[in-house]
């Protein structure tokens, strides 16, 4: 029974720091970008879209087409960063445990 309050204790722990590390992430601001820095997006760490910046010369009414797909681009380039924060920092507490469809 001793190892069973241990684990438990250990298991508490483990998400105490899981939340606070979410916490964390959820503070932090993601740029994505497109273009060449053409088209930029911010994002939160939650997937929040905070902001767009739209360089003027790539505002061209017979190429929205182009504009729509930079834009396309830089929010998956900046969800793809947030992805990557989220799984290298939320890593490091679930190394070794294989749990299906913890994040």
């Amino acid at each position: 029974m001793k190892n069973m309050n241990q684990l438990m204790r250990q298991a508490k722990k483990m998400q105490e720091e899981l939340t606070k590390a979410q916490e964390e992430l959820a503070q932090r601001t993601i740029e994505g970008s497109a273009g060449g820095g053409a088209v930029k997006v911010k994002v939160s760490g939650q997937k929040e879209i905070l902001g767009i910046e739209i360089d003027k010369e790539v505002v061209n009414p017979e190429e929205v087409e182009m504009l729509q797909d930079l834009i396309v681009a830089a929010l998956q380039d900046a969800l793809k960063q947030v992805d990557d924060m989220t799984s290298s920092e939320l890593g490091k507490y679930t190394r070794g445990l294989n749990i299906p469809g913890l994040f």
